[in-house]
């Protein structure tokens, strides 16, 4: 793994001047990019710790840190602005990476954001409020952000970008009805979307969503 640490020193917020870690192929050689974003309380090197478990070449795997290991400090279910400044500060880290990585040639049609937990909400948050064509879009026990979701607040279009979206049926942190409401904003703003939901898996990842993500990278 290497350090990339000036990728987020000119962002506002609390993530300023972050870290960014980097595994998988080097910027120089990869063809494609997946940007991991962990949940509350982990690191990047956690959430990259998933990218040994693909069978991909030519892909650079980045995860961003948030500060004191957390993307904004409430619930996703809160309202937007109870979670500021370290939402906004969030997306744009996001949105730095996706730049920095334009510079080198890997446009978004070639990048996968990936997320588990408060690193799905935002993910899957940033790609419906920042929609284009993505090389996909995942959401691992997660969800869009905000005490209620209003479809006609998204426009856009995602393009026919590949979004999967796993949970549990029982997730403690994720209500069922808020991962059919993402899917249902994902396909109104034209992502072709997949949608797994696991009788009582709890809040983690199964290798069924690993396959799911790998086919996603095949696509590739």
């Amino acid at each position: 793994m290497r350090i990339i640490d000036n990728w987020l020193d000119d962002i506002p917020g609390p993530h300023r001047g972050q870290d960014v870690i980097l595994t998988g192929a080097s910027l120089d050689a990869a063809a494609a990019a997946m940007i991991m974003i962990h949940g509350r309380g982990a690191t990047a090197d956690n959430i990259l710790d998933l990218a040994n478990l693909f069978a991909a070449e030519g892909v650079a795997y980045l995860a961003p840190q948030a500060a004191r290991n957390t993307w904004y400090p409430f619930s996703f279910l809160e309202p937007r602005e109870s979670n500021e400044p370290g939402l906004s500060s969030a997306h744009a880290a996001i949105a730095a990476i996706i730049a920095k990585l334009a510079e080198r040639g890997i446009e978004r049609e070639r990048i996968i954001l990936l997320g588990f937990s408060q690193g799905a909400c935002l993910a899957t948050d940033h790609a419906a409020r920042n929609p284009t064509r993505y090389a996909g879009v995942v959401g691992l026990s997660g969800g869009l952000i905000g005490d209620r979701i209003d479809p006609e607040a998204y426009t856009g279009s995602l393009d026919g970008t590949p979004v999967y979206l796993g949970c549990s049926d029982i997730d403690p942190h994720i209500p069922e009805a808020r991962v059919h409401q993402t899917a249902a904003v994902m396909e109104q703003l034209g992502a072709q979307v997949t949608t797994d939901i696991f009788p009582g898996m709890g809040h983690t990842i199964v290798r069924e969503e690993v396959d799911r993500i790998q086919a996603i990278l095949n696509a590739l």
